[in-house]
Protein backbone atom coordinates (compact mmCIF):
# COMPACT_ATOMS: atom_id res chain seq x y z
CA UNK A 1 0.00 0.00 0.00
CA UNK A 2 1.81 3.27 -1.01
CA UNK A 3 1.72 6.27 1.82
CA UNK A 4 -0.92 8.12 1.33
CA UNK A 5 0.36 10.98 0.87
CA UNK A 6 -2.87 12.63 -1.14
CA UNK A 7 -5.26 11.92 1.65
CA UNK A 8 -2.63 13.73 3.93
CA UNK A 9 -2.93 16.79 1.21
CA UNK A 10 -6.92 16.10 0.68
CA UNK A 11 -7.78 16.21 4.98
CA UNK A 12 -5.38 18.54 6.35
CA UNK A 13 -7.02 21.57 5.42
CA UNK A 14 -10.55 19.98 7.33
CA UNK A 15 -8.48 18.86 10.07
CA UNK A 16 -7.04 22.29 10.73
CA UNK A 17 -10.85 23.43 10.39
CA UNK A 18 -11.58 20.99 13.25
CA UNK A 19 -8.85 21.79 15.45
CA UNK A 20 -10.09 25.80 15.52
CA UNK A 21 -13.79 24.44 16.00
CA UNK A 22 -12.37 21.86 19.11
CA UNK A 23 -10.19 24.27 20.98
CA UNK A 24 -11.95 27.24 21.71
CA UNK A 25 -9.76 29.07 23.54
CA UNK A 26 -7.46 29.69 21.02
CA UNK A 27 -7.15 33.47 20.27
CA UNK A 28 -7.50 35.32 17.08
CA UNK A 29 -3.78 35.16 16.57
CA UNK A 30 -4.13 31.04 17.19
CA UNK A 31 -6.62 30.74 14.63
CA UNK A 32 -5.19 32.58 11.90
CA UNK A 33 -1.98 30.38 12.22
CA UNK A 34 -3.29 27.08 12.33
CA UNK A 35 -5.58 28.12 9.35
CA UNK A 36 -2.07 28.86 8.11
CA UNK A 37 -0.05 26.00 8.71
CA UNK A 38 -2.92 23.30 7.77
CA UNK A 39 -2.78 25.11 4.34
CA UNK A 40 1.09 25.73 3.81
CA UNK A 41 1.82 22.09 4.47
CA UNK A 42 -0.24 20.47 1.95
CA UNK A 43 0.98 23.33 -0.37
CA UNK A 44 4.68 22.43 0.16
CA UNK A 45 3.63 18.50 -0.18
CA UNK A 46 1.57 19.28 -3.85
CA UNK A 47 4.76 21.60 -4.97
CA UNK A 48 6.99 18.72 -3.93
CA UNK A 49 4.53 16.26 -5.87
CA UNK A 50 4.68 18.29 -8.86
CA UNK A 51 8.22 18.96 -8.94
CA UNK A 52 8.75 15.18 -8.51
CA UNK A 53 6.24 14.18 -11.02
CA UNK A 54 7.66 16.42 -13.51
CA UNK A 55 11.14 15.15 -13.19
CA UNK A 56 10.04 11.36 -13.57
CA UNK A 57 10.84 10.36 -10.35
CA UNK A 58 7.28 9.19 -9.07
CA UNK A 59 4.54 8.68 -11.46
CA UNK A 60 0.83 7.58 -10.86
CA UNK A 61 1.13 3.95 -9.39
CA UNK A 62 3.28 5.54 -7.06
CA UNK A 63 0.70 7.70 -5.47
CA UNK A 64 -2.82 5.98 -6.20
CA UNK A 65 -4.96 4.53 -2.92
CA UNK A 66 -7.69 2.35 -3.39
CA UNK A 67 -9.28 0.96 -0.54
CA UNK A 68 -13.26 -0.07 -0.17
CA UNK A 69 -15.60 1.99 0.68
CA UNK A 70 -19.37 0.60 0.29
CA UNK A 71 -18.71 -3.03 -0.84
CA UNK A 72 -22.27 -3.58 -1.36
CA UNK A 73 -22.50 -1.13 -4.58
CA UNK A 74 -18.35 -1.68 -5.65
CA UNK A 75 -17.72 1.90 -4.11
CA UNK A 76 -14.42 2.77 -3.41
CA UNK A 77 -12.21 5.62 -1.63
CA UNK A 78 -9.95 6.02 -4.82
CA UNK A 79 -7.60 8.33 -5.03
CA UNK A 80 -4.82 9.34 -7.64
CA UNK A 81 -3.63 12.17 -10.28
CA UNK A 82 -2.09 12.69 -13.10
CA UNK A 83 -1.27 15.47 -15.52
CA UNK A 84 -4.61 16.50 -16.02
CA UNK A 85 -5.25 16.65 -11.66
CA UNK A 86 -2.15 17.71 -10.66
CA UNK A 87 -2.06 21.14 -11.63
CA UNK A 88 -5.22 21.95 -10.08
CA UNK A 89 -4.35 20.01 -6.61
CA UNK A 90 -1.33 22.31 -6.82
CA UNK A 91 -3.57 25.51 -7.73
CA UNK A 92 -6.58 24.85 -5.13
CA UNK A 93 -3.55 24.65 -2.09
CA UNK A 94 -1.35 27.40 -3.35
CA UNK A 95 -5.17 29.58 -3.97
CA UNK A 96 -5.99 28.02 -0.22
CA UNK A 97 -3.08 29.34 1.21
CA UNK A 98 -3.06 32.63 -0.28
CA UNK A 99 -6.84 33.14 0.50
CA UNK A 100 -5.82 32.94 4.46
CA UNK A 101 -3.33 35.84 3.96
CA UNK A 102 -6.10 37.67 2.02
CA UNK A 103 -8.29 36.85 4.99
CA UNK A 104 -6.18 38.13 7.70
CA UNK A 105 -8.15 40.68 8.76
CA UNK A 106 -11.47 39.69 8.83
CA UNK A 107 -13.59 41.91 11.06
CA UNK A 108 -16.17 39.18 12.90
CA UNK A 109 -16.95 35.87 13.35
CA UNK A 110 -12.72 34.74 13.04
CA UNK A 111 -12.92 31.04 14.31
CA UNK A 112 -16.25 29.70 12.00
CA UNK A 113 -14.91 31.57 8.84
CA UNK A 114 -11.24 30.08 9.10
CA UNK A 115 -12.68 26.51 9.68
CA UNK A 116 -14.98 27.44 6.83
CA UNK A 117 -12.26 28.26 4.35
CA UNK A 118 -10.43 25.21 5.40
CA UNK A 119 -13.38 22.83 4.85
CA UNK A 120 -13.82 24.24 0.97
CA UNK A 121 -10.16 23.86 0.41
CA UNK A 122 -10.75 19.99 1.24
CA UNK A 123 -13.89 19.61 -0.84
CA UNK A 124 -12.15 21.06 -4.07
CA UNK A 125 -9.07 18.50 -3.75
CA UNK A 126 -11.44 16.18 -3.05
CA UNK A 127 -12.99 16.58 -6.40
CA UNK A 128 -9.64 17.01 -8.21
CA UNK A 129 -8.20 14.00 -6.80
CA UNK A 130 -11.31 11.59 -7.16
CA UNK A 131 -10.93 8.35 -8.97
CA UNK A 132 -14.49 7.04 -7.88
CA UNK A 133 -17.55 8.78 -9.45
CA UNK A 134 -19.94 8.33 -6.08
CA UNK A 135 -16.34 9.76 -4.43
CA UNK A 136 -16.52 12.63 -6.74
CA UNK A 137 -20.35 13.69 -6.64
CA UNK A 138 -19.71 13.42 -2.77
CA UNK A 139 -16.85 16.11 -2.59
CA UNK A 140 -18.52 17.95 -5.26
CA UNK A 141 -21.09 18.32 -2.59
CA UNK A 142 -19.06 19.13 0.17
CA UNK A 143 -18.06 22.56 -1.01
CA UNK A 144 -21.97 24.07 -1.44
CA UNK A 145 -22.13 24.43 2.40
CA UNK A 146 -19.10 26.46 2.99
CA UNK A 147 -19.65 28.73 -0.14
CA UNK A 148 -23.22 28.94 0.76
CA UNK A 149 -22.17 30.23 4.52
CA UNK A 150 -18.94 32.11 3.38
CA UNK A 151 -21.11 34.57 1.10
CA UNK A 152 -24.32 34.49 3.31
CA UNK A 153 -22.61 35.90 6.56
CA UNK A 154 -19.31 37.61 5.53
CA UNK A 155 -20.35 38.60 1.98
CA UNK A 156 -21.76 42.31 1.60
CA UNK A 157 -25.22 43.48 -0.68
CA UNK A 158 -27.62 41.21 -1.38
CA UNK A 159 -25.38 38.02 0.01
CA UNK A 160 -28.29 36.37 1.32
CA UNK A 161 -30.06 36.42 -2.16
CA UNK A 162 -26.61 35.82 -4.03
CA UNK A 163 -25.56 32.59 -1.75
CA UNK A 164 -29.00 31.02 -2.41
CA UNK A 165 -28.77 31.48 -6.27
CA UNK A 166 -25.33 29.57 -6.14
CA UNK A 167 -26.40 26.95 -3.98
CA UNK A 168 -29.94 26.55 -6.36
CA UNK A 169 -27.59 26.26 -9.20
CA UNK A 170 -25.87 24.08 -8.18
CA UNK A 171 -28.17 21.71 -6.58
CA UNK A 172 -29.71 21.67 -10.08
CA UNK A 173 -26.95 20.42 -11.45
CA UNK A 174 -25.84 17.88 -8.73
CA UNK A 175 -29.27 16.51 -9.00
CA UNK A 176 -28.88 15.93 -13.25
CA UNK A 177 -25.12 14.68 -12.66
CA UNK A 178 -26.46 12.31 -9.89
CA UNK A 179 -28.92 11.03 -12.59
CA UNK A 180 -26.52 10.42 -15.53
CA UNK A 181 -24.03 8.93 -12.57
CA UNK A 182 -26.20 6.55 -11.55
CA UNK A 183 -27.58 5.52 -15.08
CA UNK A 184 -24.38 4.65 -15.75
CA UNK A 185 -23.69 2.62 -12.92
CA UNK A 186 -27.00 0.61 -13.60
CA UNK A 187 -25.53 0.36 -17.11
CA UNK A 188 -22.20 -0.93 -16.01
CA UNK A 189 -21.72 -2.17 -12.20
CA UNK A 190 -19.26 0.02 -11.93
CA UNK A 191 -17.87 3.94 -10.19
CA UNK A 192 -14.92 3.88 -11.20
CA UNK A 193 -13.71 6.96 -13.90
CA UNK A 194 -10.50 4.10 -14.83
CA UNK A 195 -12.31 1.32 -15.74
CA UNK A 196 -15.38 3.20 -17.59
CA UNK A 197 -12.89 5.29 -19.70
CA UNK A 198 -12.18 1.34 -20.98
CA UNK A 199 -15.41 0.05 -21.55
CA UNK A 200 -17.18 0.24 -25.04
CA UNK A 201 -21.14 0.41 -25.32
CA UNK A 202 -20.31 -3.65 -25.90
CA UNK A 203 -19.49 -3.96 -22.58
CA UNK A 204 -22.63 -2.17 -20.96
CA UNK A 205 -24.58 -4.65 -18.66
CA UNK A 206 -27.65 -2.97 -19.36
CA UNK A 207 -28.35 -0.09 -20.98
CA UNK A 208 -30.59 2.35 -18.78
CA UNK A 209 -30.81 4.89 -20.60
CA UNK A 210 -29.10 6.37 -23.85
CA UNK A 211 -25.37 7.19 -23.54
CA UNK A 212 -26.16 10.51 -25.06
CA UNK A 213 -28.73 11.55 -22.60
CA UNK A 214 -26.10 10.38 -19.53
CA UNK A 215 -23.67 12.53 -21.55
CA UNK A 216 -26.02 15.22 -21.60
CA UNK A 217 -27.07 15.01 -18.04
CA UNK A 218 -23.80 15.10 -16.96
CA UNK A 219 -22.73 18.02 -19.25
CA UNK A 220 -25.24 19.83 -17.58
CA UNK A 221 -23.78 19.93 -14.17
CA UNK A 222 -20.37 20.81 -15.51
CA UNK A 223 -21.70 23.83 -17.67
CA UNK A 224 -23.12 25.34 -14.99
CA UNK A 225 -20.16 25.22 -12.42
CA UNK A 226 -17.66 26.39 -15.58
CA UNK A 227 -20.44 28.97 -15.96
CA UNK A 228 -21.24 28.44 -20.05
CA UNK A 229 -23.94 30.99 -21.36
CA UNK A 230 -26.56 30.93 -20.46
CA UNK A 231 -25.99 29.07 -17.42
CA UNK A 232 -24.17 31.96 -15.73
CA UNK A 233 -25.97 34.03 -14.68
CA UNK A 234 -25.05 32.93 -10.56
CA UNK A 235 -21.52 34.11 -11.15
CA UNK A 236 -21.67 37.86 -11.07
CA UNK A 237 -24.16 38.29 -8.38
CA UNK A 238 -21.97 35.61 -6.17
CA UNK A 239 -18.25 37.31 -7.08
CA UNK A 240 -20.20 40.66 -6.07
CA UNK A 241 -21.23 40.07 -2.96
CA UNK A 242 -18.93 37.42 -1.70
CA UNK A 243 -16.03 37.96 0.55
CA UNK A 244 -12.43 38.79 -0.95
CA UNK A 245 -11.28 35.44 -0.22
CA UNK A 246 -14.04 34.01 -1.43
CA UNK A 247 -13.61 35.06 -4.95
CA UNK A 248 -10.32 34.49 -5.19
CA UNK A 249 -11.11 30.75 -4.60
CA UNK A 250 -14.86 30.49 -6.32
CA UNK A 251 -12.67 32.29 -9.70
CA UNK A 252 -9.52 30.62 -9.11
CA UNK A 253 -10.37 26.73 -8.49
CA UNK A 254 -14.14 26.51 -7.78
CA UNK A 255 -14.92 27.12 -11.80
CA UNK A 256 -12.21 24.90 -12.77
CA UNK A 257 -14.33 21.82 -11.47
CA UNK A 258 -16.37 22.34 -14.52
CA UNK A 259 -13.77 22.03 -17.15
CA UNK A 260 -11.94 19.02 -15.03
CA UNK A 261 -15.28 17.32 -15.02
CA UNK A 262 -15.53 17.58 -18.79
CA UNK A 263 -12.33 16.49 -19.72
CA UNK A 264 -11.89 13.71 -17.00
CA UNK A 265 -15.38 11.87 -17.11
CA UNK A 266 -17.02 13.73 -20.44
CA UNK A 267 -14.09 12.80 -22.93
CA UNK A 268 -12.12 10.52 -20.78
CA UNK A 269 -15.65 7.84 -20.37
CA UNK A 270 -17.41 9.66 -23.72
CA UNK A 271 -15.55 10.05 -26.59
CA UNK A 272 -18.08 9.52 -29.08
CA UNK A 273 -20.84 11.42 -27.80
CA UNK A 274 -18.61 14.32 -26.79
CA UNK A 275 -17.45 14.25 -30.65
CA UNK A 276 -21.15 14.44 -31.52
CA UNK A 277 -21.97 17.33 -29.10
CA UNK A 278 -19.04 19.16 -29.74
CA UNK A 279 -20.48 21.12 -33.25
CA UNK A 280 -22.96 22.88 -30.67
CA UNK A 281 -20.78 22.68 -27.33
CA UNK A 282 -18.25 25.09 -29.61
CA UNK A 283 -20.76 27.27 -30.53
CA UNK A 284 -21.86 27.80 -27.18
CA UNK A 285 -18.28 28.12 -26.41
CA UNK A 286 -17.71 30.87 -29.15
CA UNK A 287 -21.08 32.85 -27.79
CA UNK A 288 -19.80 32.51 -23.95
CA UNK A 289 -16.34 34.45 -25.34
CA UNK A 290 -18.28 37.37 -27.15
CA UNK A 291 -21.12 38.10 -24.87
CA UNK A 292 -19.05 37.92 -21.93
CA UNK A 293 -16.70 40.84 -23.19
CA UNK A 294 -19.57 42.56 -24.31
CA UNK A 295 -21.08 42.01 -21.09
CA UNK A 296 -18.31 43.19 -19.88
CA UNK A 297 -17.72 46.56 -20.81
CA UNK A 298 -20.58 48.04 -19.76
CA UNK A 299 -20.11 47.10 -16.14
CA UNK A 300 -19.09 49.94 -13.43
CA UNK A 301 -18.49 48.14 -10.34
CA UNK A 302 -15.07 46.24 -10.42
CA UNK A 303 -15.81 43.04 -8.94
CA UNK A 304 -18.83 42.67 -11.32
CA UNK A 305 -15.92 43.59 -14.35
CA UNK A 306 -13.81 40.61 -13.16
CA UNK A 307 -16.48 38.27 -13.10
CA UNK A 308 -18.19 38.64 -16.27
CA UNK A 309 -14.80 38.83 -18.05
CA UNK A 310 -14.40 34.53 -15.86
CA UNK A 311 -17.56 34.48 -18.71
CA UNK A 312 -15.53 34.95 -21.71
CA UNK A 313 -12.46 33.52 -20.48
CA UNK A 314 -13.81 30.03 -19.26
CA UNK A 315 -15.83 30.28 -22.53
CA UNK A 316 -11.73 29.58 -24.39
CA UNK A 317 -11.36 26.28 -21.85
CA UNK A 318 -14.86 24.75 -23.72
CA UNK A 319 -13.32 25.69 -26.90
CA UNK A 320 -10.20 23.81 -26.30
CA UNK A 321 -12.22 20.99 -24.76
CA UNK A 322 -14.53 20.34 -27.43
CA UNK A 323 -11.73 20.76 -30.25
CA UNK A 324 -11.20 17.17 -28.98
CA UNK A 325 -7.14 17.58 -29.97
CA UNK A 326 -4.51 16.53 -27.33
CA UNK A 327 -3.01 20.70 -27.94
CA UNK A 328 -6.47 22.35 -27.94
CA UNK A 329 -6.78 20.29 -24.80
CA UNK A 330 -3.28 20.84 -23.14
CA UNK A 331 -4.06 24.65 -24.28
CA UNK A 332 -7.86 24.40 -22.23
CA UNK A 333 -6.14 22.74 -18.72
CA UNK A 334 -3.18 25.70 -19.44
CA UNK A 335 -6.01 27.98 -19.45
CA UNK A 336 -7.73 26.86 -16.47
CA UNK A 337 -4.35 27.11 -14.36
CA UNK A 338 -3.36 30.88 -15.93
CA UNK A 339 -7.40 31.87 -15.62
CA UNK A 340 -7.09 30.70 -11.76
CA UNK A 341 -3.80 33.04 -11.43
CA UNK A 342 -4.93 35.62 -13.37
CA UNK A 343 -8.39 36.18 -11.83
CA UNK A 344 -7.91 35.01 -8.57
CA UNK A 345 -4.88 37.97 -8.46
CA UNK A 346 -7.18 40.74 -9.80
CA UNK A 347 -9.66 40.04 -6.93
CA UNK A 348 -7.32 40.14 -4.72
CA UNK A 349 -6.27 43.23 -5.97
CA UNK A 350 -9.83 44.79 -6.05
CA UNK A 351 -10.39 43.70 -2.59
CA UNK A 352 -7.05 45.96 -1.60
CA UNK A 353 -8.54 48.70 -3.54
CA UNK A 354 -12.08 48.70 -1.82
CA UNK A 355 -10.40 47.55 1.83
CA UNK A 356 -8.61 51.27 1.42
CA UNK A 357 -10.76 53.25 -0.68
CA UNK A 358 -14.27 52.39 0.06
CA UNK A 359 -14.90 52.71 -3.31
CA UNK A 360 -15.68 50.00 -6.22
CA UNK A 361 -17.65 51.97 -8.64
CA UNK A 362 -15.48 52.74 -11.54
CA UNK A 363 -17.52 56.12 -12.44
CA UNK A 364 -15.88 57.67 -8.68
CA UNK A 365 -12.56 55.74 -8.77
CA UNK A 366 -9.22 57.65 -10.76
CA UNK A 367 -5.94 58.69 -9.92
CA UNK A 368 -4.84 55.95 -7.38
CA UNK A 369 -1.87 55.36 -8.68
CA UNK A 370 -0.73 58.35 -7.04
CA UNK A 371 -1.99 56.88 -3.59
CA UNK A 372 -1.08 52.94 -4.36
CA UNK A 373 1.42 52.73 -7.02
CA UNK A 374 2.33 48.82 -5.95
CA UNK A 375 -1.40 48.27 -6.11
CA UNK A 376 -1.59 50.25 -9.67
CA UNK A 377 1.88 48.11 -11.09
CA UNK A 378 0.21 44.73 -9.94
CA UNK A 379 -2.92 45.89 -11.28
CA UNK A 380 -2.05 46.76 -14.50
CA UNK A 381 0.25 43.40 -14.92
CA UNK A 382 -2.48 41.28 -14.14
CA UNK A 383 -4.80 43.07 -16.66
CA UNK A 384 -2.28 42.36 -18.92
CA UNK A 385 -2.14 38.78 -18.39
CA UNK A 386 -5.65 38.58 -19.06
CA UNK A 387 -5.65 40.47 -21.89
CA UNK A 388 -3.27 38.10 -23.39
CA UNK A 389 0.24 39.61 -23.43
CA UNK A 390 3.09 37.86 -24.35
CA UNK A 391 5.35 36.48 -21.37
CA UNK A 392 2.22 35.95 -19.12
CA UNK A 393 0.44 32.53 -18.62
CA UNK A 394 -2.87 34.39 -20.49
CA UNK A 395 -0.40 34.35 -23.76
CA UNK A 396 0.81 30.83 -23.50
CA UNK A 397 -2.69 29.13 -22.69
CA UNK A 398 -4.72 31.46 -25.19
CA UNK A 399 -2.37 30.47 -27.86
CA UNK A 400 -2.28 27.17 -27.19
CA UNK A 401 -5.75 26.41 -27.09
CA UNK A 402 -6.14 28.31 -30.90
CA UNK A 403 -3.43 26.54 -32.42
CA UNK A 404 -5.07 23.38 -30.95
CA UNK A 405 -8.60 24.40 -31.71
CA UNK A 406 -7.79 25.89 -35.40
CA UNK A 407 -6.50 22.37 -36.81
CA UNK A 408 -9.28 20.35 -35.08
CA UNK A 409 -10.22 17.88 -37.75
CA UNK A 410 -13.60 17.10 -35.20
CA UNK A 411 -15.78 19.72 -35.96
CA UNK A 412 -17.02 21.39 -39.04
CA UNK A 413 -16.12 25.07 -39.38
CA UNK A 414 -13.93 24.99 -36.38
CA UNK A 415 -11.31 27.66 -38.19
CA UNK A 416 -14.60 30.46 -38.03
CA UNK A 417 -15.61 29.84 -34.40
CA UNK A 418 -12.10 29.56 -33.35
CA UNK A 419 -11.88 33.39 -35.28
CA UNK A 420 -14.90 34.11 -34.16
CA UNK A 421 -13.29 33.33 -30.24
CA UNK A 422 -10.53 34.72 -31.36
CA UNK A 423 -12.28 38.41 -31.68
CA UNK A 424 -12.71 38.24 -27.72
CA UNK A 425 -9.32 39.14 -26.81
CA UNK A 426 -9.88 42.62 -28.52
CA UNK A 427 -12.74 42.92 -26.55
CA UNK A 428 -11.00 42.15 -23.77
CA UNK A 429 -8.02 44.22 -24.64
CA UNK A 430 -10.66 47.03 -24.27
CA UNK A 431 -12.30 46.80 -21.12
CA UNK A 432 -9.03 46.06 -19.42
CA UNK A 433 -7.66 48.88 -20.26
CA UNK A 434 -10.13 51.35 -20.41
CA UNK A 435 -10.76 49.84 -16.49
CA UNK A 436 -6.77 50.69 -15.79
CA UNK A 437 -7.35 54.26 -16.80
CA UNK A 438 -10.51 55.10 -15.09
CA UNK A 439 -9.04 53.16 -11.52
CA UNK A 440 -5.37 54.16 -11.69
CA UNK A 441 -4.87 56.77 -14.27
CA UNK A 442 -5.82 60.87 -14.44
CA UNK A 443 -5.71 63.30 -12.23
CA UNK A 444 -5.44 62.37 -8.79
CA UNK A 445 -8.74 62.89 -6.66
CA UNK A 446 -8.53 64.67 -3.15
CA UNK A 447 -10.99 62.37 -1.52
CA UNK A 448 -8.16 59.46 -2.34
CA UNK A 449 -5.25 61.40 -0.74
CA UNK A 450 -4.46 59.62 2.46
CA UNK A 451 -5.47 56.48 0.59
CA UNK A 452 -2.71 53.65 1.94
CA UNK A 453 -0.66 51.43 -0.56
CA UNK A 454 0.00 47.93 0.21
CA UNK A 455 1.10 46.95 3.64
CA UNK A 456 3.97 44.08 3.79
CA UNK A 457 1.39 41.48 4.75
CA UNK A 458 -0.99 42.30 1.37
CA UNK A 459 1.90 42.17 -0.61
CA UNK A 460 2.62 38.72 -0.13
CA UNK A 461 0.25 37.10 -2.09
CA UNK A 462 -0.28 39.60 -5.08
CA UNK A 463 3.66 39.24 -5.59
CA UNK A 464 3.28 35.69 -5.29
CA UNK A 465 0.38 35.43 -7.96
CA UNK A 466 2.09 38.10 -10.35
CA UNK A 467 5.28 35.97 -10.02
CA UNK A 468 3.58 32.62 -10.98
CA UNK A 469 1.75 34.53 -14.10
CA UNK A 470 5.10 35.83 -15.01
CA UNK A 471 6.97 32.50 -14.78
CA UNK A 472 3.88 30.49 -16.38
CA UNK A 473 3.76 32.86 -19.69
CA UNK A 474 7.80 32.34 -20.17
CA UNK A 475 7.87 28.96 -19.36
CA UNK A 476 4.85 27.47 -20.15
CA UNK A 477 6.82 24.21 -20.38
CA UNK A 478 6.98 23.35 -16.63
CA UNK A 479 3.19 22.64 -17.10
CA UNK A 480 2.25 22.02 -20.59
CA UNK A 481 5.02 19.02 -20.51
CA UNK A 482 2.89 17.28 -17.35
CA UNK A 483 -0.58 18.03 -18.78
CA UNK A 484 0.07 16.88 -22.23
CA UNK A 485 0.88 13.17 -20.74
CA UNK A 486 -2.33 13.04 -19.41
CA UNK A 487 -3.70 9.54 -20.45
CA UNK A 488 -7.11 11.33 -21.34
CA UNK A 489 -5.28 14.12 -23.17
CA UNK A 490 -2.44 11.68 -25.00
CA UNK A 491 -5.18 9.55 -26.49
CA UNK A 492 -8.06 11.29 -27.36
CA UNK A 493 -6.66 11.55 -31.54
CA UNK A 494 -6.33 7.85 -30.83
CA UNK A 495 -9.63 7.23 -29.12
CA UNK A 496 -11.82 9.42 -31.53
CA UNK A 497 -10.07 7.65 -34.25
CA UNK A 498 -12.14 4.58 -33.23
CA UNK A 499 -15.22 6.34 -33.85
CA UNK A 500 -15.19 6.88 -37.54
CA UNK A 501 -17.41 10.11 -38.29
Amino acid sequence: MNFPILSIILLLPAVGAAIIIAFPWLQLRGIRMVALAFTLVPLALALTLYILWSTGDIGFADLEEKRQWIPSINAFYHLGVDGLSLPMVLLTTLLGSLAVLVSWKVPTRQREYFAWLLVLETGILGVFTSLDLLLFFLFWEVELIPMYMLISIWGTGRREYSAIKFVTYTLLGSALMLTGILALYFSTGSFSMLELANLSSASLTRQVLPLSTIFLLIFAAFAIKLPMFPFHTWLPDAHTDAPTAVSVILAGVLLKMGGYGMIRILVGIFPQQARDFAPLAVALAVVSVLYGAAVTLRQTDLKRLIAYSSVSHMGYVLLGIFALTPTSLTGATLQMFSHGLVTGLLFALVGLVYDKSHERDLRRLGGLARQMPIIAVVFSVAGLASLGLPGTSGFAAEFTTFVGSFTSPNVDDIKIYTLLGMLGIVVTAGYILWMLQRAFYGPPQEKFGDVPDASLLERVPIFTLMVAAVLVGVLPMLLTDVIREAPVIARVGDVLALWPR
